[in-house]
């Protein structure tokens, strides 16, 4: 299904109501007006190249996972020389959907009303409203997290940058302002 939200530049709607416990494959990839506007997006010179194979199922009763992996090429800008870096992206992903409202969806307290998160266990559920899940949205939100933020060409490294290491700094005189002072 192609892109029915103009905020979204890559779209591929699920209908939760045809997902069934049996994992469907789905294959997705961006066309060249979803390229171009994912670029803008994410603030790099031109994406070349986004795909993903998914793995859709219904998790417990009404929620919904999604399994897969995105591939994507991309050029940015040198943080050192602004010449072009071409990044590949291949990253592995899993992401639960339950209706907005579920139980499932919140975080489990303790008895002074604090939540408990553990920093190494599973992501909380994604809520969705309705009766349909963007998975292309969740495919650009895991490939743009694996962009390097700081690209660098191959062997290219920071020149004319000496790091200052405090050895030579002197701690001023509370009386360093009065040696200038005249008495008139």
């Amino acid at each position: 299904m192609k892109n029915d939200r103009d905020d979204v530049p890559f779209s591929y709607q699920v209908k939760v109501g045809h997902i069934s416990a049996n994992p469907v494959e789905v294959h997705v990839e961006a066309d060249a007006s979803e390229l171009k506007a994912l670029a803008e997006t994410w603030n790099v010179v031109s994406v070349d190249d986004l795909r993903a194979d998914l793995q859709i199922a219904r998790w417990k009763r009404d929620g919904v996972r999604i399994k897969g992996r995105v591939q994507a090429k991309i050029v940015q800008s040198c943080v050192v020389t602004l010449e072009p870096v071409e990044s590949a992206i291949d990253e592995n992903f899993e992401q639960i959907f339950v209706p907005e409202g579920s139980k499932l969806a919140r975080q489990p307290g303790n008895d002074a009303g604090e939540m408990l998160l553990d920093p190494d266990g599973p992501d909380l559920p994604e809520t969705f409203v309705g009766d349909t899940i963007d998975a292309g949205e969740v495919v650009a939100e895991f490939a743009v997290l694996a962009i390097d933020p700081y690209p660098r060409k191959q062997g290219i490294e920071f020149a004319g940058h000496v790091e200052d290491s405090g050895e030579d700094d002197k701690k001023p005189s509370a009386f360093a302002v009065l040696k200038d002072w005249k008495k008139d």
